[in-house]
């Protein structure tokens, strides 16, 4: 497994081997908290040593009595005989601790060594004298020293904390240390699982144990490998540190000191011993574990009387002074905790509005959950409102399901009510968030019941809104300009008369987006319409209409503005905690690398969509369609699996209202050999698209039936796609490489002379597409274009998977359990080339994962 986020630190460590061999030696100190991946640098630092350096590695244990000189023991086979002999000697106690270490300095003078001592902080006095005494002597010595230590293990009176100060004033003694992995790196370690990357992240506090075992057992609350852990260092605890560590788990992963001690008197001591155990910290006023996932580990443990009573403890205490509204949420656990059922509700429904002002939603919608929990009783009034900012919080927090089902509730109480105003207002929601779910004709249906509610009564903005719905779907759905603009003006008009600029923005938008998809021109216009909603700070209104423009540029397969769109959408959801549109940012973005002939990327992206279990239906159903794309162009199997799975997410209008669904499935038959399904697959989306006008949606199908040796229908096809079908297959091969998509210029080649189908040939060949290679070649035998290059050199023939001679050398290298930086380093390329190698690699071997890779090598290996 590649260590992330380590690159510097194995860099800084081999060159530190690499002076040290050659003399003055040097000692690296490197250091971080429990399960921060120590002895995985270590260890790959030992792998990355050159041949002739003497790797010599010992450990210290953590023993009530620590081993005498236990580490050099572990590591004294590989000593030269005289040092075996003293070392033997000094156990016996027959030989003085300075002949000792006379003979390991004599020993490690002889021969350049590298000499791992591992957790140093159970080292015996025995192991830290030989330490010092090695130190001070190093700069005559060929060997680089390295020693680990828990740095949150070691308090002012720990024995290493000595050790340490005699060391500091040493220049040859340098200091690593590794800190927890960022969002980014936990996100690559969570990629093909199928686990929310940022709750493991919140989990974890990027610590690589837990995030490992996390992805090890995602079922578990609390992976039984992290409660073991967590119970093994709990152990050695007094009872008074104990209950210190109890109470905290009770009270929250971040604890003010004050109302630690308003439950626990004089608690100073026992949280002294608490935090040289490691499992928390104190910062300021307040404690905290290091890592929610071990609170959770220890909450498990504290009976539950026990959480009862800390819980009333906390309430009371928190309650007899100001409520800020940071205590809000915290409150609201400790009501629920204290089973006292008004407090729940006194302060739940505070705190969901605080975190939902403060744009986290997921925070919000728990929220919202826990005061419904206890909401029987409330006025169908104060439910409805609950229902209401439950199903945004959960919207905006990728929770669809719940979300819908919320929203449906509140429509049907707002009705019963008589509220036609707000039950209106519901019912747009709903719509809204239908479409995102893939329920397309209900959405369609839903959005027109909430305009004929809204219409029976006085002009408002939530017609207004309304409107605006409609238009949008219209834009989704393709239903022409003329509709889009219709609603567009009513929503536009009373957006005027009600003072609303974001009715106005929003319709303005939709306006353009209805001319840019039939006519091609309005792109500014719309980029202009997001800047500003997102200048306004909307993010809802920003995210639908961010989502449209990258939908509109990728179904154009206009590169640079997919990629421009996607990138900017990505950065704003990120900003703004919103899930779910970042997902279906992703999906964009990979249709968007698709068509740059970008496959691998496309494919992780997509992947990173599949595996996401917030990811929204239409997002998923989207990277689903990439992948089985990607794997039919790569001619791999469990294509068809792939699109299937795509479709039954959504209903057959959403396959339409992506604009992938159809023309992926009539490739993937081409690709296959089979022109009577690419009939009827194209025939069938054509049929579908007979209501309305797309030329980029009608257009490549006609193309498809037309590859496939069909007589085309009469259909709006795009420029590039009506070029082809004129026969003009250079100008659509020419408009094709402007718009940055390699794949489709090849295709509209394929209908040229001898030297479009050689560049066709050689455009598939450097996109490594396989079955699209075998059909070029298949035509110029047929027209009789010689000659036909011969494709992959004689060592690629060879190879079973297909690999050349420098994809044979990553493999290998991936078998070593190298990372690309150092692939990049072994093999004298840059990072970002041993990346590319290393995915032409596992596409060819047809594997996800590099493991998968290497067992390639040994394919009886379990």
């Amino acid at each position: 497994m590649d260590l992330l986020e380590r690159e510097a630190v194995l860099q800084d460590l081999t060159g530190h081997l690499k002076v040290a061999v050659s003399g003055p030696g040097r000692l690296a100190l490197v250091r971080g908290e429990t399960g921060i991946g120590k002895t995985a640098v270590v260890h790959r630092l030992a792998r990355l040593a050159d041949p002739h350096v003497r790797v010599l590695t010992g450990a210290c244990d953590p023993l009530a009595t620590p081993r005498p000189l236990g580490p050099f023991t572990d590591l004294a086979p590989n000593l030269g005989a005289a040092a075996r002999t003293a070392l033997t000697g000094a156990l016996a106690g027959t030989c003085r601790p300075d002949e000792l270490f006379d003979c390991l300095l004599a020993d490690l003078s002889s021969y350049p060594s590298l000499l791992v001592v591992e957790d140093v902080h159970w080292a015996d006095e025995a192991t830290m004298d030989l330490l010092r005494h090695l130190t001070r002597r190093l700069p005559g010595v060929p060997a680089l020293v390295v020693v680990t230590y828990r740095d949150d293990e070691i308090g002012r009176t720990h024995d290493l904390t000595a050790l340490l100060g005699t060391l500091a004033g040493y220049p040859w003694v340098h200091r690593h240390d590794l800190l927890p992995l960022s969002r980014r790196a936990v996100a690559q370690l969570a990629a093909g699982h199928t686990v929310d990357a940022e709750q493991v992240y919140r989990l974890s506090a990027g610590n690589p144990f837990i995030v490992t075992s996390v992805l090890a057992a995602p079922a578990e609350p609390v992976p039984a490998t992290v409660r073991e852990a967590v119970a093994g260092r709990l152990a050695g605890l007094s009872a008074s540190a104990r209950r210190v560590v109890d109470v905290l788990a009770v009270l929250g992963r971040r604890v003010p000191l004050p109302l630690l001690a308003g439950i626990l008197p004089a608690p100073e001591e026992a949280l002294d011993e608490a935090v040289a155990c490691g499992i928390v910290r104190t910062e300021g006023r307040t404690a905290e574990f290091r890592q929610e996932l071990t609170r959770r580990a220890v909450l498990e443990a504290v009976p539950a009387a026990h959480r009862l009573r800390v819980h009333r403890q906390a309430l009371a205490l928190m309650r007899s002074g100001p409520v800020a509204a940071d205590d809000l949420a915290p409150l609201a656990d400790h009501s629920e905790g204290a089973e006292d059922a008004a407090a729940v509700l006194e302060y739940a429904p505070a705190a969901a509005a605080h975190a939902a002002a403060s744009g986290a939603h997921r925070e919000a919608a728990a929220q919202y959950a826990r005061a419904l929990r206890y909401a029987d009783d409330l006025p169908a009034e104060q439910q409805t409102s609950l229902l209401e900012g439950h199903s945004q919080a959960c919207l905006l927090s990728s929770r669809l399901d719940e979300g819908v089902a919320s929203r449906r509730t509140a429509v049907r109480l707002r009705r019963a009510l008589g509220d036609r105003l707000r039950e209106g207002e519901d019912l747009r929601w709903l719509s809204c968030w239908l479409w995102s779910a893939g329920r397309t004709a209900e959405a369609r249906q839903t959005g027109l019941e909430a305009v004929r509610v809204l219409e029976r009564l006085r002009p408002s903005r939530e017609l207004a809104w309304a409107y605006l719905n409609l238009c949008q779907l219209a834009c989704h759905e393709q239903e022409g300009v003329a509709v889009a603009a219709a609603y567009a003006e009513k929503a536009a008009a009373l957006g005027e008369r009600f003072g609303d600029a974001g009715v106005a923005g929003q319709a303005h938008f939709h306006a353009a987006a209805a001319r840019l998809l039939s006519e091609g021109a309005g792109w500014e216009d719309c980029e202009r319409a997001v800047s500003s909603a997102m200048a306004r700070d909307l993010p809802v209104d920003a995210g639908f209409l961010a989502l449209t423009l990258c939908r509109i540029g990728a179904l154009q397969h206009d590169a640079d503005r997919t990629t421009a769109a996607a990138s900017r959408a990505e950065a704003y959801f990120l900003d703004h905690d919103l899930l779910p549109h970042l997902l279906c940012a992703r999906a964009w973005d990979s249709w968007g690398l698709l068509n740059r002939g970008l496959w691998t990327e496309a494919a992780d992206t997509a992947q990173q969509v599949v595996s996401h279990p917030g990811s929204p239906p239409v997002g998923e159903a989207l990277a689903l369609t990439v992948l089985g794309l990607v794997r039919a162009r790569q001619g791999r199997d469990q294509v068809w699996p792939l699109l299937d799975r795509a479709a039954g997410l959504a209903d057959s209008d959403c396959l339409l209202d992506t604009g992938l669904g159809w023309e992926a499935r009539v490739e993937a038959a081409w690709l296959a050999g089979d022109h009577e399904l690419v009939q009827t697959e194209a025939r069938n989306g054509l049929a579908a698209l007979a209501e309305r006008t797309h030329p980029w949606l009608s257009g490549p199908l006609a193309c498809w039936i037309r590859r496939a040796g069909g007589t085309p229908p009469q259909v709006p096809a795009a420029e590039p796609y009506a070029l082809e079908l004129t026969g003009d297959w250079a100008g659509a091969a020419a408009r094709w490489d402007g718009l940055g998509c390699p794949h489709d210029a090849a295709l509209a080649r394929l209908s040229g002379d001898a030297a479009a189908l050689r560049e066709a040939l050689a455009a598939f060949e450097a996109l490594d597409a396989r079955p699209a290679v075998a059909r070029t070649r298949a035509v110029m035998r047929a027209r009789g274009v010689r000659p036909i290059r011969r494709g992959a050199r004689a060592a690629t023939r060879a190879n079973p998977y297909g690999l050349t001679n420098r994809e044979v050398d990553v493999l290998k290298l991936l078998n070593e359990g190298l990372s690309d930086a150092e692939i990049a380093v072994r093999l004298y390329i840059t990072p970002k080339t041993a990346g590319h190698h290393v995915g032409a690699v596992l596409a060819k071997l047809g594997v996800h994962t590099r493991h998968d890779a290497a067992r390639k090598l040994h394919p009886s290996e379990p």
